[in-house]
């Protein structure tokens, strides 16, 4: 039964509440006439929802909702008072209470309130308990960031963790946003180099002439404009790890150095003779075939072996949705704390819209959907009209379909959902690749190829 904490100091609002809840039959009901003790008992967590009054001496109702607040009390509050009082009505509601009903109460509204309250609540602490990682993995503190239930996943943890006590390089693949560098994190939090640096690179963020001066660094005079000497990026992945996200992006020539980084350890700053060892662990990620791409003559076929001696493909959302429920209240939280909003809820219409869209963008795309729903939603409720309206256009996915519909080629989905998310986003580059999960030079690369084709 839910456990229900009325505070008041009116003896006989007690014994009507304690009567009347009792009755209902669901409740175990606790009253309080001596509000300074409140506290003490909130905290003791054995309380789902607090009943309080406003208007009581010594600690009022404000006060006790400070300390709740302040504190971060894990309670629901519905505040029941005889004065018709707005601003008090608005600093209690600020101070996290859910309704501010004034006495007389209406039985049925409260008993409403309270059963919808108490069935949300168990509903999040239900998501709470299926936010696990992988409760029963050894290094389980590695996957802390990879919210999932899906027994796909849970097999990739325990591959995962076989791999990063080697030290051999790693080769993940996936589509973008599918939480690749998360898995190449957990590897460096489980290896022997745990206590050293961890340094993420997108090699697709960078121009080619670029990428060499920042992987290898520089020395004072190399070029135009190198007034010092700098270290690169391998430099500062020593003893550690360096993970280079869209490996598939590097230009030949510069993949003929890093082969040598990995066969020997060492390398050559952009205008030095002097070699330099570097003892770093590569872990690479590609959302490119790389078959293909050693057939077509843009991938060296010796340094994909020496990548790939160990492998890890990662499932897009779209054969994981059963991740989208907890995956979307999760980023409801995190993005509730970020915009100071108050949604305890996803409707259910809105979760369908949800769990039937194709996400090319992965779980990336589906965060930045949240992140703008509930920047939109102003109830405390995440409602289908504050999803994107790109994303309408998608709400009949996995219905089947009409079969008059004709087929279209990857490329042609891929060109439209190009289309969709820059027009969503005003034509901001910057935006569209962040919800597209690619880098700003992919999306103007991708983007100048539709215009010459």
């Amino acid at each position: 039964m839910d456990k229900i904490l009325v505070v008041d100091d009116d003896q006989a609002v007690l014994n009507y509440l304690n009567i009347f809840l009792l009755q209902a039959g669901t409740f175990d009901v606790t009253t309080l006439s001596n509000s300074t003790k409140a506290i003490d008992m909130i905290k003791t967590g054995a309380y789902d929802l607090l009943l309080l009054d406003m208007d009581m001496p010594n600690v009022t109702g404000l006060d006790i909702l400070k300390r709740i607040n302040e504190e971060g009390i894990d309670i629901e509050t519905v505040v029941l008072t005889g004065v018709e009082d707005v601003s008090l009505a608005v600093a209690a509601m600020k101070l996290g209470a859910l309704e501010y009903l004034t006495k007389p109460v209406d039985n049925d509204r409260l008993l409403n309130l309270m059963h919808t309250t108490l069935e949300q609540r168990r509903a999040s602490k239900n998501i709470e308990a299926e936010l696990t990682t992988a409760a029963d993995r050894r290094f389980k503190e590695a996957f802390k960031e990879i919210v999932t239930q899906d027994s796909k996943m849970r097999e990739i943890f325990a591959m995962v963790e076989k791999m990063a006590l080697s030290d051999n390089s790693v080769l993940i693949w996936g589509e973008s946003g599918t939480g690749k560098e998360l898995i190449a994190r957990a590897i460096h939090r489980i290896s022997k180099r745990n206590g050293q640096r961890f340094v993420a690179v997108n090699a697709g963020s960078f121009a080619n002439e670029l990428f060499a001066s920042e992987f290898f660094g520089y020395n004072q005079g190399a070029f135009t404009g190198a007034i010092s000497n700098k270290r690169g990026f391998l430099e500062e992945a020593d003893k550690g790890t360096l993970f280079l996200d869209e490996i598939g992006e590097l230009a030949l020539p510069i993949q003929v150095k890093l082969l040598r980084v990995l066969q020997e350890g060492e390398f050559f700053r952009l205008g030095s003779t002097r070699n330099l060892k570097v003892d770093v662990r590569i872990i690479a990620a590609t959302n490119k075939n790389l078959h293909e791409e050693m057939k077509q003559g843009n991938f060296r076929k010796d340094l994909f072996y020496r990548l790939n001696i160990n492998s890890v493909y990662l499932p897009p959302l779209r054969e994981r949705t059963g991740d989208i429920p907890i995956l979307s209240y999760h980023f409801l939280r995190i993005f509730c704390q970020t915009n100071n909003k108050k949604i305890e809820k996803i409707s259910d219409s809105a979760m369908k819209c949800l769990t039937q869209y194709d996400y090319p963008g992965n779980i990336r795309e589906l965060m930045n959907i949240i992140n703008s729903a509930v920047i939109v939603e102003s109830s405390n409720e995440l409602k289908k009209k504050s999803l994107p309206n790109y994303f309408f256009e998608n709400e009949g996915f996995g219905d089947g379909g009409s079969t008059d519909v004709p087929l279209k080629t990857l490329k042609e989905i891929e060109d439209e959902h190009i289309r969709r998310i820059l027009d969503y986003t005003g034509g901001n580059k910057t935006r569209a690749a962040q919800i597209l999960g690619i880098s700003r030079i992919s999306l103007i690369s991708k983007t100048k190829k539709r215009t010459e084709d």
